[in-house]
């Protein structure tokens, strides 16, 4: 793969003009070259995959053609003719659309107003007309096959619903280029198929797709060409025909990813993390299980099963009204982190950016926030400590940064991702409670992170992974736990789980024939 494959064209052999391009684009941030000589070309009646590491430069490239920056070298073309896109509006007046990889709702605006900002439909004396803007937000949700009260509140949602919103509000500008970055990478597998239902007759009406994911099955499954970009630049496009994922992946990270599940072989020792009978009206039943030093443990089923809330729950995020969590024996008052924390116990969250970061603060102050009084000295947090900390990590996890003195918001989602793994890891935690693991994080650093967890289970960490991607359960769990409905139903050993079996479990198959 050493060439762009020839454009689409007619069937009398012209070559289709691109409804968006990119050509020779640079893009810096102070000495930070995220963008060099990129290039893409979208057709309509197309979807078109983007795909790299992270730090490659995707979300760069996608903020250009939505008019967040603009380019300091080279242009944007609109059905061939140059343009420039000032601001947001620009490109949503243009036709393009984005959906990005985390939401970015108002939380107390309804999911109707969150659909139509700015865009309210009116009625006499400029009188918003609320009525007409639910009945249009229930025919977007009816488009998309799902069920969410135009009135309820957006704080609350679940991220899986709150991506579903974003793509909503995507489709009420009837965008002619639709980008969709990382937006299947909170939902569950009837979501997904759901999702691509619509994409797929978006894009035979003619709409342009700009696919980006790092999931190759998806990649494969809706796209027609795929260009790979690394280090910024663009290294190849070709139809989806000519491609493997092997093949693709050796392009994106320039080497062979032998191992993506390096599962070490372990003992399990003593019970270190204990639940049992866990309730939280609403949202989950009588949870039991343990996990032992040792072990990887999965916590497996359908979004909406309450896995994640069960871990929030373990960790003293939220209260319970009945059960018991306890580690090494000693029971860990509810709803109380720093109990948690001090018994050695850790979270990395599924929503990196809500409840795992301080976007405004520095890359070396997030990850070393769990550790301040451990690296103060007379009540006062000397730089060079936190640095130090800081660095270490940073280097373990090969954090793509030019500073770490940076906003941690300068950073790409799957970087920002290593930052709270390492300030979660810094602690030396005893139980590790991680949920969704490598969401939006790119092949060579899944291989790292699956590493990791490996290393800290063979050096005794007990790891409680919440996962909504099965491959990545199977690979690496010693035990698979399931839940439906707010429910344990299955128990299921790494020698007798495979993906049948763990989702007869989720769709309550499995709990029905017992």
């Amino acid at each position: 793969m050493h060439v762009t494959r020839t454009s689409p064209t007619t069937a009398e052999g012209d070559r289709v003009l691109p409804v968006l391009a990119l050509t020779g684009v640079d893009k810096s941030f102070g000495a930070v070259a995220a963008l060099r000589d990129a290039r893409l070309e979208l057709f309509t009646g197309e979807a078109h995959a983007l795909v790299g590491e992270n730090g490659a430069g995707k979300s760069t490239l996608v903020k250009i053609l939505a008019g967040v920056h603009g380019p300091d070298a080279g242009q944007v073309l609109l059905d061939g003719a140059p343009v420039v896109f000032g601001n947001p509006g620009d490109a949503r007046a243009a036709g393009i659309a984005v959906i990005y990889q985390e939401p970015t709702l108002f939380p107390d605006l309804s999911v109707a107003e969150n659909i139509f900002m700015g865009r309210q439909p009116r009625r006499g004396l400029g009188r918003i007309d609320a009525a007409a803007m639910r009945a249009r937000t229930s025919d977007l949700f009816a488009r998309l096959g799902v069920r969410i009260d135009p009135d309820r509140p957006a704080r609350g949602l679940s991220i899986a619903d709150q991506q579903l919103v974003e793509i909503a509000k995507a489709l009420s500008f009837d965008a002619r280029v639709l980008v969709m970055d990382e937006p299947t990478a909170a939902l569950s597998g009837v979501e997904v198929e759901r999702l691509f239902a619509v994409a797929r007759a978006l894009r035979d009406d003619g709409a342009a797709i700009l696919f980006i994911s790092h999931r190759f099955d998806e990649v494969f499954a809706l796209c027609q060409r795929v260009t790979v970009m690394r280090d910024g630049r663009w290294i190849v496009t070709d139809e989806i025909g000519n491609l493997t994922v092997e093949g693709v992946v050796r392009t994106m990270v320039g080497r062979d990813v032998s191992a993506l599940f390096p599962k070490l072989a372990t003992t399990p020792a003593e019970v270190r993390l204990e639940v049992e009978g866990l309730t939280r009206r609403g949202f989950f039943q009588d949870v039991s299980f343990t996990v032992r030093g040792g072990e990887i443990v999965a916590l497996a089923g359908l979004v909406g099963a309450g896995r994640s809330e069960v871990a929030r729950a373990i960790f003293g995020v939220d209260r319970y009204d009945a059960g018991e969590v306890r580690v090494d024996g000693r029971r860990l008052r509810p709803g109380d982190p720093p109990t948690a924390i001090a018994a050695g116990v850790a979270l990395v969250p599924e929503d990196r950016r809500q409840q795992g970061l301080v976007m405004e603060l520095s890359i070396e102050r997030n990850a070393t926030l769990p550790r301040r009084w451990a690296l103060s000295r007379f009540g006062l947090l000397f730089g060079g400590s936190e640095r130090r900390s800081a660095a270490q990590w940073a280097r373990r996890l090969q954090v793509k940064a030019a500073r770490n003195t940076d906003a941690v918001s300068t950073l790409s989602g799957g970087n920002q991702q290593k930052v709270v793994l390492a300030k979660w890891l810094s602690t030396a935690p005893r139980v590790l409670v991680i949920d969704e693991p490598t969401r939006g994080i790119d092949v060579g650093t899944k291989a790292e992170v699956h590493r990791l967890l490996s290393q800290l289970a063979a050096e005794g960490v007990a790891v409680l992974m919440v996962s909504s991607e099965l491959p990545e359960v199977l690979g690496m769990a010693d035990r698979v736990l399931v839940m439906h409905e707010g429910r344990l139903v299955a128990d299921i050993p790494r020698g007798e789980a495979d993906e049948e079996n763990v989702m007869l479990a989720a769709t309550g198959q499995r709990e029905a024939a017992a």
